[in-house]
């Protein structure tokens, strides 16, 4: 968001402070994470969403089950103790968000290089290693606007789908970052905001951005997507990613695979924007993603009131899965993926 907006996340008097995104846009209310679990709360209850952001905070929050052993004066193993039980603590929150498990490992691997070190010493370290995480988002963030704006006609109708903007990373944002470039640059942007059920991240925070950004938009329902194509009122899409497997599959929120197909049948462009952090490279395919599955109250209610009968079965997957060949490119920090598959996945590691 632009230079007057608010942050996701900040760490200031060793508390970590997120904008409790339950309450967009109707409430602006920070969270602050005083412990580890603090965190790991935030991230269950999605005050906190979108896989860099999610990233992010589990740094944060090993950070934090750091500064509880020194202001209870743990002793190295206490302190190596209480860090292990929020790395495994924190790696269960969200399944599907690999950014997660990635923040997290690379805060333990600062500790493992550094655990003769003082205790204030090693919090301070991880602390550090947390802010460059939180820093190095942004920065790849802009790097995916760059590169993705390339692809960008000097005039386009842009769908989009949830929000993969800075209220989902560090700031800037990965799909929505690939849009404000697009803007900055002097095109002519306009962009259709799917609504995302059943959260409704669509209408509730990706239009609150582009809003604040004065970024040209239209809300639409999810279902009505295929309308618009149909009428040629789209020239792309793009999307954010909660996890991209070794060969180009890439689970996102669910609705992202019905956007593909019907952008393959309307031979429109499908984009997928994240940073390499989002690519787990151990995972073959999609088939070998866990999708999380939340609670039925999240369709069956709506702010607190039923809209559904009362024990009426609910499916509710968190993510679904696009396969590879229907994306057009996958846009990252360190260049794009055309036609994306493996081996030219396994460069971007190189």
């Amino acid at each position: 968001m632009n230079k007057n907006s608010l942050p996701t996340l900040y760490w200031d008097n060793n508390c970590l402070y997120l904008l409790d995104q339950r309450y967009l846009p109707e409430k602006t209310e920070y969270r602050c994470c005083k412990s580890y679990q603090d965190a790991v709360d935030s991230i269950r209850e999605m005050s906190v969403r979108g896989a860099p952001a999610i990233g992010i905070t589990a740094a944060y929050g090993m950070a934090a089950a750091a500064y509880e052993a020194v202001a209870n004066n743990y002793n190295p193993a206490e302190m190596k103790d209480i860090l292990q039980q929020a790395a495994n603590t924190l790696i269960k929150a969200r399944p599907t968000a690999v950014n997660l498990f990635w923040a997290v490992r690379r805060i333990e691997n600062v500790f493992d290089q550094m655990q003769d070190a003082h205790q204030e010493e090693i919090f301070e370290r991880l602390l550090q290693e947390a802010k460059a995480i939180h820093e190095e988002d942004i920065n790849n963030n802009r790097m995916i606007g760059a590169n993705g704006s390339e692809l960008i006609p000097p005039k386009a109708s842009i769908l989009t789908h949830c929000n993969a903007g800075a209220l989902a990373t560090g700031g800037y944002g990965t799909a929505l970052g690939v849009i404000r470039t697009a803007v900055e640059e002097g095109k002519d942007i306009h962009v259709f905001i799917d609504e995302t059920r059943p959260l409704l991240q669509g209408s509730r925070i990706t239009a609150y951005e582009l809003y604040h950004d004065d970024i040209s938009a239209t809300l639409i329902t999810d279902s009505m997507a295929g309308y618009l194509m149909s009428r040629k009122m789209v020239d792309l899409v793009v999307v954010g990613a909660d996890r991209i497997a070794a060969n180009g599959d890439t689970a996102n929120k669910i609705g992202t695979y019905t956007l593909a197909v019907l952008a393959d049948h309307h031979e429109i462009p499908f984009y997928v924007a994240a940073p390499i952090s989002t690519i787990d490279i151990d995972v073959d395919s999609g088939d070998n993603i866990k999708i999380e599955e939340r609670c039925a109250t999240e369709i069956t209610h709506f702010s607190g009131m039923a809209i559904a009968p009362e024990g009426i079965t609910v499916f509710n997957p968190a993510f679904d899965i696009t396969p590879a060949r229907l994306i057009t490119a996958i846009i990252t920090e360190r260049g794009v993926v055309c036609k994306p598959e493996r081996e030219k996945i396994e460069k971007l590691f190189n």
